[in-house]
């Protein structure tokens, strides 16, 4: 089973266009400790493999034993009109079995729902506004960072697109760093569509909805990405993706709350000369701590490495664990730019693992930063959690052992995946 996707368990069931049925379906926590907000993606194409043919237009819908409907959020990450995926949440007790009934429909449940996580992308117009949320963007040609001495506002909100859930925000930067920044939150609503908007209000400062909270410099800040490649005999040279060597680079958003966003990055690179594309797919989900990415590479060279990592600045430990199907690189510490505790950590799957490492500073192009290194293989994509652990969000953070716990009960929940029985 895929752990990143909890997916649906092989069997063939009947559904009629002329009449649809309602099936039952059995979500089982496996593991005796509660697991809050968590995300189920059925991809379409999987549930028609037990409900038949759906057709366009049509939609699922979810109830529970009582009767009750479940908000599910239905998704078109191809942008070819019609829903490749339905996402909804369910927070379990421990070892809970949690009855729905599934049937198909021609409009969705009508439920309010509470906006827990969004994408955003908005560029500068002449008026020094910024305009509306945009769909798609590419960046211009070797974009360099905003020179703020000479420019009040940057092209883009943030300087590039931003991500949020109730718990923690998020941005990367639209230019050639390609580096990765956190906005802690102190406040559940979604706030990224105008932070950032006045230049009199500085996010850097600590404000009723929270404040950019990471140093990033010269490191991979909140995940950033890297590839390490082979160099001269028994040395490797590490690249950061982004400078003059990004040809292109394009943001695509696929989906856009109420209960989790994605989007799209895609990036025409060069190393040695040699074309290279690489995507990445970065989803946030209500109630969580981190975001995952999905990194899908071709064209590098054979025995390359898919890199990221944590900033290393301030006071902060770094740790590391493998617990059942995970390894967790981690650090905690004094490390927020408001001098308040924060944890930071990166969770990769076993199968795909390869090593941890760091980088000092000085001397290179990355520095300062806590690596996981995870093996390219052909037409396998990569995936990463990065999660943000902020005293102000849950006081808790502020010690290490609670930190640490949280990384062992997630990294448990990844080992052990919700199962699902038709």
């Amino acid at each position: 089973m895929n752990k990143w996707i909890i997916a649906l368990s092989c069997c063939t069931l009947l559904y009629s266009t002329a009449h649809a049925q309602t099936r039952t379906v059995i979500l089982s926590n496996p593991l005796d400790a509660t697991r809050a907000d968590e995300l189920i993606v059925w991809k379409r194409a999987e549930l028609q493999k037990k409900l038949g043919a759906i057709p366009a237009g049509k939609y699922i819908q979810l109830t529970d034993e009582r009767q009750i409907p479940v908000i599910v959020q239905f998704d078109d990450l191809d942008g070819d009109g019609v829903w490749d995926e339905a996402a909804f949440i369910h927070s379990f007790t421990p070892l809970e079995k949690f009855q729905l009934s599934v049937s198909v429909n021609d409009q969705p449940a009508a439920i309010k729902a509470v906006v827990r996580a969004h994408v955003r992308m908005r560029e500068k117009q002449n008026d020094d506004q910024f305009g509306p949320l945009l769909d798609s963007a590419v960046m211009p040609i070797h974009n360099p960072p905003t020179n703020f001495s000479v420019h009040r506002l940057p092209p883009w909100l943030t300087e590039g697109p931003a991500w949020e859930n109730d718990k923690v925000a998020y941005r990367l930067y639209f230019d050639t760093r390609n580096d990765k920044d956190i906005y802690g939150k102190t406040t559940a609503r979604m706030v990224m569509d105008e932070v950032g908007s006045n230049p009199d209000i500085s996010y850097h400062k600590l404000a009723d909805w929270g404040m950019d909270i990471l140093k990033v410099g010269n490191s991979l800040g909140a995940g950033a990405l890297a590839v390490s490649v082979r160099g001269n005999p028994g040395k490797r040279v590490l690249l950061r993706l982004g400078g003059q060597e990004v040809k292109k680079e394009t943001f695509r958003k696929l989906a856009d709350g109420p209960l989790r966003a994605v989007f799209r990055m895609d990036y025409e690179w060069e190393i040695g000369g040699k074309p290279v594309r690489i995507t990445e797919e970065i989803t946030i989900a209500a109630g969580q701590y981190f975001y995952t990415s999905k990194v899908s590479i071709s064209g590098v060279p054979p025995g390359s490495r898919l890199v990221t990592g944590i900033a290393n600045f301030y006071s902060n430990a770094p740790g590391n664990f493998r617990q059942d199907r995970a390894e967790v690189l981690y650090s905690h510490g004094r490390q927020s730019e408001n001098k308040d505790f924060l944890g930071m950590g990166i969770l990769v799957g076993k199968e795909d693992f390869f090593s941890f490492g760091s980088l000092p500073s000085g001397g290179a192009d990355i520095q300062d930063t806590y690596i996981v290194s995870q093996s390219v293989k052909k037409d396998k994509p990569l995936y990463f959690r990065f999660y943000t652990a902020w005293e102000k969000t849950d006081p808790g953070f502020a010690s290490p052992e609670y930190f640490t716990s949280m990384l062992k009960r997630e990294a448990d929940k990844f080992s052990h995946p919700v199962s699902v029985k038709w």
